[in-house]
């Protein structure tokens, strides 16, 4: 049986000069959609889950326009909710060689950001679902979109869909009066599979010591919040904008295990490379054992690099080629 996949969170517009010129530089804008969250749901159903997503667009033309962005690539949209008329978005300018990316926001009173949970039927939205998604970016946005991802939370906890995490967020994005310490503990203490980072673990919970590494921090989250089956983490060394290698880590209550590391040696688009590393565990764990699950992300993960935009349109055969050891990038006939 196909499996599903349920993820929750905000989708922007994303406007970046054509290629690799500056702003300043600039007479037009590429314009493309994306989010972490429908970045994992669309990569997901390239890989032949079925996907849907859960958002608020503004009520207007560039709503429907990314409604059918998210319909485009495979996803559910029968959850979508609409209202107030802001769209968010970002700037990129994508770095190359020694110059890195850079990004600028602008989401605040988005039709997102004015979610609330009263506007979702998680029941309904989490019908038949195998899994949930959602990261740490959603909470930060507003009060509303915190609540709302909390109640999605506590409702697949209900009706068994297994919960994931990627809890990473940003001190600058919380400014409704809460912290990250302040709401993301309720909601790592209700998901199964949590992606983070050392870093991550002792800012979040103030758990461990800076000399302790990920294994230790691992344990202690688990030790920390019972509910948790798996720690996963990501590893990027960079060694410059064009050139950065990549190993997946993970620990699940009695072994922890890790990836060879991935050379990536001339990055196309890094944006939107943690969201298909996400997808792939997902896919991998809902359909081979730990080992191959962490190396199909780590795969997933890598070939985004490749692929223009925010979100991963690779398939099941490809990321299944890279992980077999096909590296060459022979012409396929």
């Amino acid at each position: 049986m196909v499996k599903k996949v349920v993820t929750f969170g905000e989708v922007m517009m994303r406007l970046s000069p054509p290629g690799y010129e500056k702003f300043s530089q600039a007479s037009s804008l590429e314009l493309v959609y994306g989010g972490g969250e429908a970045n994992v749901g669309i990569s997901c159903a390239y890989l032949g889950m079925k996907a849907a997503h859960v958002t608020r667009f503004p009520d207007n033309a560039l709503g429907k326009a990314a409604t059918q962005f998210l319909r485009r690539h495979w996803l559910n949209t029968e959850n979508v909710i609409y209202g107030d008329d802001r769209m968010g978005k970002y700037f990129l300018e994508k770095g190359a060689v020694h110059r890195p990316s850079e990004v600028i926001y602008e989401r605040e009173g988005s039709a997102f950001s004015l979610i609330q949970p009263s506007m979702v039927n998680w029941e309904e939205a989490l019908k038949d679902a195998d899994w949930f998604h959602w990261t740490g970016i959603t909470p930060a946005i507003s009060e509303g979109a915190a609540k709302c991802c909390l109640d999605a939370i506590k409702t697949a906890n209900k009706l068994g869909v297994t919960v994931s995490g990627d809890i990473n967020s940003r001190n600058n994005m919380w400014k409704y009066g809460k912290t990250m310490q302040q709401v993301i503990p309720d909601m790592v203490e209700n998901s199964d599979v949590v992606i983070t980072s050392s870093r991550g673990i002792r800012e979040m919970f103030g758990l461990g010591a800076p000399k302790d590494n990920f294994q230790s921090l691992a344990k202690q989250l688990v030790s920390h919040f019972p509910h948790i089956k798996k720690v996963v983490k990501k590893t990027r060394r960079i060694m410059s904008a064009s050139h950065h290698q990549i190993q997946g880590k993970l620990w699940n209550g009695e072994t922890y295990i890790k990836t060879d590391m991935l050379n990536i040696t001339h990055i196309i688009d890094r944006v939107g490379t943690g969201d298909a590393f996400a997808a792939g565990l997902i896919y991998g764990l809902l359909h081979y054992d730990d080992m191959l699950a962490l190396d199909f992300a780590s795969a997933a993960c890598a070939l985004k690099h490749t692929i223009p935009g925010d979100v991963n349109i690779v398939s099941l055969e490809n990321v299944s080629s890279l992980m077999a050891g096909n590296t060459y990038g022979a012409i396929k006939r």
